[in-house]
C-alpha cells in the first residue's frame, strides 16, 4: 500500500509498529495519495487515542513533473498533531525504462 498507517505507541525502540491498515492501493502519484489522507484523517482521527502513528506516503515522481505537488492543509497538519501522528515521505523510483 502507497499509504501505510501504523500504531508505534506500544512499541519498544526497534520493535514494529501495529499497523492500522493502508490507503490508496496502486496509487503512486503524491498530490492523489495526500487528498487521500486528508479524508481519512476527517473520519478518523477523532477514533484514535493521543499516541504515536506515523501515516507513511511511498511516492515515486509523476512523468513530466516540472513543479506543483501536494498540499497538506494546516487542518489536516493540527489532526495529525492532535494524534500524535509523524508524517514519513519515502521515494521510489519510478517505472522508467
Amino acid at each position: 500500500m502507497p499509504i501505510n498507517l501504523i500504531d508505534y505507541t506500544n512499541s519498544e525502540e526497534g520493535q514494529k509498529g501495529k499497523s492500522l491498515g493502508g490507503i490508496c492501493k496502486g496509487e503512486w502519484e503524491i498530490p492523489k495519495q495526500v487528498e487521500a489522507l486528508e479524508v481519512w484523517l476527517k473520519e478518523n482521527s477523532s477514533k484514535l487515542p493521543k499516541g504515536n502513528y506515523v501515516a507513511d506516503i511511498g511516492f515515486s515522481s509523476r512523468e513530466g513533473a516540472l513543479g506543483g505537488g501536494a498540499i497538506l492543509s494546516a487542518e489536516s497538519m493540527g489532526l495529525m498533531a492532535s494524534i500524535g501522528m509523524n508524517l514519513y515521505l519515502s521515494e521510489y523510483p519510478g517505472d522508467e525504462e
